[in-house]
């Protein structure tokens, strides 16, 4: 049998892997011709046997680090918008999050996007001056206690830089009324709203804080692709506005949706700055604000602050 030519698009790599029903092989090789590597076929045959085709795409650790967490907002996101179609599950009930909030979920959908789009600029440059393609590949392999090292780093340095960020935008005027109020509109936070702010706060809170969490912790952009996509996956839960039991967030993290939801309450906004990790910065500066969970009567549950907030 005569070997076949076959046209590919030249920036993909051919690998092993025709396989069709009669168990014969076949190999594209860089010339991209096909030729059979057991048994043997007429040209007739082969054109009516059956095969599978498989592309090996190079795709850079940098990409993914880019567009994962992207991904991984809009994939988790939805899973929540899917779980609080209902109440039982709810910190407020659906009445009150239409009512409540200040700004249309179109709106909400476009701010976000708005910000990814600022936030993948900054990261595509971020990589760009920090390192190549060629470099990543030939990175060392670090062991878990490295990565742990560097994953732990980075959730103290991003906690740390929002923390103030975050409480001085509340003590500006300025800034809260024309820049972070924009975020408060959503008195009752849902999933795809956790990132919804002007986009300054958005690159000062967020991009900046996170470009800062990775060159500072010396993690790799493959590091980054797992510890970007947890953050935003943390993020996300954080203002889901939901209770779920077994939820792991809420068993190793105090500041979870229902410490999040507090802040979000008009007497809870001098209260709870922390995000989106730990509590330790309110808890030393004396910005914590506890808060108990009591069930509603037509499902849900209630988030009532503890600390009595009247005489300040």
């Amino acid at each position: 049998m005569e070997a076949a030519t076959y046209s590919l698009p030249p920036s993909i790599e051919p690998i092993v892997v025709f396989n069709d029903q009669s168990s014969r092989f076949f190999w594209i090789y860089p010339s991209l011709k096909v030729e059979t590597l057991k048994g043997s076929s007429s040209s007739s045959q082969f054109q009516y046997s059956y095969f599978h085709v498989v592309f090996k795409f190079n795709v850079s650790d940098e990409f993914l680090g880019t567009v994962a967490p992207l991904v991984v907002y809009w994939l988790y996101s939805g899973f929540y918008v899917l779980v609080g179609s209902g109440e039982k599950y709810r910190l407020h009930s659906k009445k009150d999050e239409e009512d409540k909030n200040l700004v249309s979920k179109t709106t909400v959908v476009k701010g976000v996007l708005l910000q990814q789009a600022i936030q993948a600029v900054v990261a595509i440059i971020l990589f760009t001056v920090t390192g190549s393609d060629e470099d990543s590949t030939t990175t060392k392999t670090h062991s878990l206690f490295d990565l742990a090292r560097q994953f732990f780093t980075a959730m103290v340095v991003i906690d740390t830089w929002q923390y103030f960020m975050h409480r001085y935008m509340h003590q500006n005027k300025f800034l809260y009324r024309h820049i972070h109020s924009l975020h408060h509109r959503l008195i009752v936070p849902y999933a795809f709203g956790a990132l919804y702010n002007h986009p300054v706060e958005g690159l000062l809170l967020d991009t900046i804080g996170g470009a800062l969490a990775f060159l500072i912790s010396g993690m790799s952009p493959r590091a980054s692709i797992f510890f970007f996509s947890f953050a935003t996956i943390k993020t996300v839960d954080d203002h889901c506005g939901l209770w779920l039991p077994g939820n792991l967030f809420h068993v190793f993290f105090w500041n979870n949706s229902a410490y999040h939801d507090v802040h979000h309450q008009l007497y809870g906004t001098k209260y709870n700055y922390s995000q989106p990790f730990f509590v330790v910065w309110d808890k030393i500066f004396g910005t914590y604000m506890p808060y108990s969970l009591e069930k509603r009567e037509n499902g849900g549950f209630e988030v009532r602050p503890v600390k009595d907030v009247k005489d300040e």
